[in-house]
């Protein structure tokens, strides 16, 4: 068992006490490195933390009436947070735009090179171009294909084996650049981030998640990744690497780089950048931070979060990576309005919603447990370049499968026009028709419809194994590709339905013959939200960041009933979604802030030590040596000892961190002349006096916690569990009448609370 620490912090002193003749030694009074610092795989304590911020607030205040120089440095404090955030926006942004132009580019150069200039992706090869038809506007002479360039023929078996062979072998070679990059430099560049972000954000520590080189390869790698044509996405990575930019920045102010709890509304602010450029939903960015991501938010990192991701929108607005003047590949406005009648399909989108993302989950946690349990975890190169050739190799003679997520997002939402030449707009036009009314659709839809129906079950397949390999893989893209494709399909079925059959009674009340009343783009936007929203298990960010992306106020109905309605219908089926799911099966201590505990279990029966176990260890406030103290840390790997007056009386002074103590004694040793294992220390504000002829004293006061929270024996759990969610408490101590019985940690809390969920609860796996 691992102890926690608490709030603790202080100056530390050291003092040899009296000599025999009243004389008092050298008191070294100043700040020790490290003390108050927190080591990897460790929990902050919140309360703490948020002390020292406003002692510091209050100091600085104070000082700003003496001075002018003083003042200034209040002022500049005060606007370090905005400065700040202005400096995440602006990086986030830049970055975003660049991943977002070369994952275009990586993925046109599978399919073949511009000649005019290799840095152009196809689209920007042929807009220059005077040889361009409206038709066929992605044919221009300056586009090559791999046969062309190789074969010099663009047609027939031959070219078809040539270009299938290289889209594999680039497919291939990405996968591989991005998983050996990812083991070598940066293994925390992996996956998607959220349940790691989100733990951290709950106060836990991983050092080197949000580093430098997590931040450069995972750009990279992203890239990459995305690019080799594997069923994953950029928008949960971004967030990943927002987070990394906003932790790298903090280091250049001292307020955030000294305090931890400071630093996580920076990051919950950066979890808002990172969907802000993922989806160009600034608002939508803030309310995912609110309600999926962050533990804190108070209301100035509200202020501060929309201010960040307006300015990280506005940089990648600027930049401009899709040339369509908007912040995503996939954004459409739809102009027919919906009925009431249509909620039906729209709940019906809903349901397979749910049910979609219970059974991912579910298949997705499975697999990934079998890949920490068996041989398979032990060759993720392998694994990754397996699943690679076979998304290749079966995505190619589909080209709903072999276009990027968001490029298949982008046609399936799409409202089609009289121009349209995409195989889902092949509509049998009435002769002189220059409207567009609901049309019968052609031979070219029933084929659409087809392919689109054999790559709805290959995403469904895929997914579940490429989420959580050794690469940056994100979710969002592929589960609302499945919601769009099962959309889509819904959409032209409701299409026709309405065309042929108009004279129907749940019809010909709102569609005369010859209107244009389904859009079956709209369908597959609901769907999409539906699926994501059965994954995820977000709502209201959910609904306003798919408003965001279609710009229509009029569709949030549809997308309110379909959202909450897979949400029903997933939570029924299970209540995690996949962050949560993910958090548990890597055992990060996160405490859920929706799960509701409703066993009637008391503080006795969850503290340690147990019956059973030896005796809690502690501390005495006077009369142990150097020595002692030295041996009760060797011989036990706790993270905390509770200070007592004496062993007999077992009546509670506070608490003393592991970390400090061992930091303080080291320093004791090398500053503190004379001082040996024999030296005894004191917890006392006021050291008795000590023979002449013995070693001098060490007084540790100054890192004793005098105020930690207790608990008595018979506090229902329920509450305990209120008080360590609402305060972040790392510990609490348990006593009765006065005396203390034991300690109870967070750890201990999520043991139990596996326990009463039947759940192995030696699954918690970090201190």
């Amino acid at each position: 068992m691992a102890l926690y620490s608490s709030k603790g912090y202080g100056n530390t002193g050291y003092s040899n006490g009296m000599t025999g003749n009243g004389k008092l030694m050298d008191l070294l009074d100043e700040p020790v490195p490290g003390v108050g610092t927190y080591e990897d795989f460790n929990t902050i304590d919140w309360v703490r933390e948020k002390s020292k911020d406003r002692d510091r607030h209050r100091e600085i205040t104070s000082k700003s009436e003496q001075s002018t120089w003083a003042l200034l440095h209040s002022i500049s404090d005060a606007f370090s947070g905005w400065l700040l955030m202005l400096l995440i926006g602006l990086m986030s942004g830049a970055l975003a735009g660049c991943i977002d132009i070369s994952a275009h580019w990586l993925t046109d150069l599978k399919e073949g090179v511009c000649l005019s200039g290799f840095w152009f992706n196809h689209e920007h090869c042929c807009w220059g171009s005077n040889q361009t038809t409206f038709q066929e506007r992605d044919k221009c002479p300056q586009w090559q294909s791999w046969a062309e360039l190789l074969g010099g023929s663009s047609e027939g078996a031959a070219a078809y084996i040539v270009n299938y062979l290289m889209f594999m072998l680039c497919a291939l070679l990405f996968s591989f650049l991005a998983v050996i990059l990812v083991r070598a430099f940066a293994p925390y560049a992996c996956g998607s981030g959220i349940p790691e972000i989100k733990t951290i954000l709950s106060g836990f520590i991983i050092r080197g998640y949000l580093g430098k080189w997590t931040l450069i390869i995972k750009t990279i790698t992203l890239v990459l990744a995305v690019s080799s044509g594997l069923s994953l996405g950029k928008e949960g990575p971004l967030v990943h690497v927002a987070c990394c930019c906003a932790n790298i920045l903090c280091h250049l102010f001292t307020k955030y780089r000294q305090n931890e709890a400071k630093r996580r509304e920076v990051l919950s602010a950066a979890a808002a950048v990172g969907v802000s450029v993922a989806f160009g939903a600034p608002i939508g960015g803030v309310l995912f931070s609110l309600e999926e991501v962050s533990y804190y938010f108070p209301l100035k990192t509200l202020w501060r979060s929309f201010f960040a991701a307006l300015v990280a929108a506005f940089t990648l607005r600027s930049i401009n990576p899709f040339g369509n003047s908007r912040l995503v590949l996939f954004y459409v406005e739809f102009h027919t309005p919906w009925h009431m009648v249509e909620l039906v399909p729209f709940i019906l989108l809903g349901i397979f919603g749910g049910l979609w993302g219970a059974l991912f989950i579910r298949a997705n946690i499975a697999w990934c447990r079998r890949r920490k349990t068996t041989r398979l975890g032990h060759y993720p190169v392998l694994e990754v370049l397996v699943v690679t050739g076979i998304t290749a190799l079966l995505s190619f003679p589909n080209s709903y499968t072999r276009m990027s997520g968001s490029e298949l997002i982008s046609e399936l939402f799409n409202d089609c026009s009289l121009l349209d030449s995409s195989q889902l707009c092949d509509y049998n036009s009435s002769e002189n028709s220059n409207t567009l009314p609901d049309r019968p659709a052609g031979p070219g839809v029933y084929t659409a419809l087809w392919q689109l129906a054999l790559a709805l079950f290959f995403k469904m397949l895929v997914t579940v194994v490429t989420f959580g390999m050794k690469v940056p893989s994100g979710l969002f893209i592929p589960s609302m590709a499945v919601g769009a494709i099962a959309g889509r399909l819904l959409g032209v079925a409701m299409e026709q339905m309405a065309l042929n059959h108009h004279d129907w009674l749940i019809v010909k009340g709102w569609c005369s013959s010859g209107a244009d009343c389904i859009t079956p783009g709209l369908y597959a936007m609901v769907g999409a939200a539906a699926c994501l929203g059965g994954v995820t298990r977000m709502t209201i960010s959910l609904v306003v960041i798919m408003f965001e992306l279609t710009g229509g106020l009029e569709y949030i109905v549809p997308l309110m009933a379909a959202i909450m309605t897979s949400k029903w219908v997933a939570d029924a089926l299970g209540r995690e979604g996949i962050y949560e799911a993910h958090i548990r099966l890597n055992g990060y201590p996160f405490l859920e802030t929706k799960e509701e505990y409703e066993h009637k279990t008391l503080a006795q029966d969850v503290m340690r030590p147990r019956p059973s176990d030896p005796l809690l260890v502690v501390l005495t406030q006077e009369g142990m040596s150097v020595g002692e103290i030295e041996g009760v840390m060797a011989d036990t790997d706790y993270s905390g000892f509770p200070v007592v007056v004496s062993q007999e009386s077992q009546r509670l002074v506070g608490f003393v961190l592991r970390r400090d103590l061992v930091i303080s004694l080291d320093n004791a040793r090398k500053r503190q002349e004379g001082v040996v294992s024999a030296s005894l220390v004191f917890f006392l504000e006021h050291v008795p006096p000590q023979p002449f002829s013995g070693p001098p004293v060490v007084k540790l006061r100054g890192i004793l916690d005098l105020s930690p929270f207790t608990v008595t024996d018979h506090t229902p759990m329920a509450i305990a569990l209120d008080i360590f969610r609402k305060l972040g408490l790392r510990q609490c101590l348990v006593t009765h009448n006065g005396r203390l019985l034991g300690i109870i940690t967070k750890k201990d809390i999520l043991k139990h609370m596996a326990q009463m969920s039947n759940r192995d609860p030696d699954s918690i796996l970090f201190n």
